[in-house]
């Protein structure tokens, strides 16, 4: 979380290596059902974060019974330091991503650092 220093008014943002550190203990306490690979991207991955920033994760499961958009709601983000919000793709939604939202792919192509990659997963699979 956000620390405020008792002598000073200026607050100091958790730097990316603490927020990766507590993101891969935060995967070994909970893990997710099916998981092919766990990255992030956006301010954190780019390097650009600040006071204020958040975490936007990508989580590739194999498959799911559930929409995408109720697929996050049982990850407890709320335990990592700084504010997250989760993308949970099947593998055949990545796959089809670069067709239904090439731009989007090709941000995420370039801004994701992977944390995590089932060995499964062929070299010409994404992630």
């Amino acid at each position: 979380m956000p620390v405020k220093s008792l002598n000073s008014a200026v607050l100091r943002w958790p730097s990316r290596e603490e927020v990766e550190g507590a993101l891969q203990a935060w995967m070994l306490r909970h893990p997710i059902p099916g998981l092919l690979a766990l990255g992030y991207f956006g301010s954190y991955a780019r390097g650009d974060y600040g006071v204020g920033s958040d975490l936007d994760l990508l989580v590739l499961v194999d498959a799911s019974p559930f929409p995408p958009w109720q697929r996050a709601l049982s990850l407890p983000l709320e335990e990592l330091p700084v504010p997250a919000e989760a993308l949970v793709y099947t593998l055949s939604e990545w796959q089809a991503l670069p067709q239904r939202s090439p731009r989007f792919s090709e941000i995420l192509r370039r801004e994701v650092r992977w944390l995590f990659r089932h060995p499964a997963l062929s070299p010409l699979d994404p992630p």
